[in-house]
């Protein structure tokens, strides 16, 4: 599995329909959940090692949810990676678009 995705019913479906798994989160208990089997984190039961994605996909909705986890879980460095999506309603008000972020990084528009 390279690819696990956490987020809205419609958009974990749209994910499977291209060969993604995932899992559906409408609130803290299931994102947590989702995470932590994931990734290994909490002494829950844990998806094997060699099974776990390379990368993990959370909508903005859900990597709000879990905010303080995320934060730990980059300081570590470990696999997976964890990328943020918008949700289906578009971003998150504060939040930053990924053109936003080149475009501070970079210093040149894309």
């Amino acid at each position: 599995m390279e690819y696990f995705v956490i987020g809205e019913r419609e958009l974990v479906l749209a994910f499977k329909l291209v060969g993604v798994d995932g899992c559906v989160a409408v609130n803290r208990t299931e994102a947590l959940e989702s995470f932590n089997r994931i990734t290994g984190n909490g002494g829950v039961e844990a998806v094997p090692v060699d099974e776990r994605p390379k990368v993990l996909i959370l909508t903005e909705d859900v990597s709000v949810m879990l905010e303080s986890e995320l934060l730990d879980w980059q300081k570590k460095a470990q696999y997976p990676l964890i990328v943020e999506i918008p949700g289906l309603h578009g971003h998150l008000e504060g939040r930053k678009s990924l053109t936003d972020s080149i475009r501070e990084a970079v210093g040149i528009s894309v």
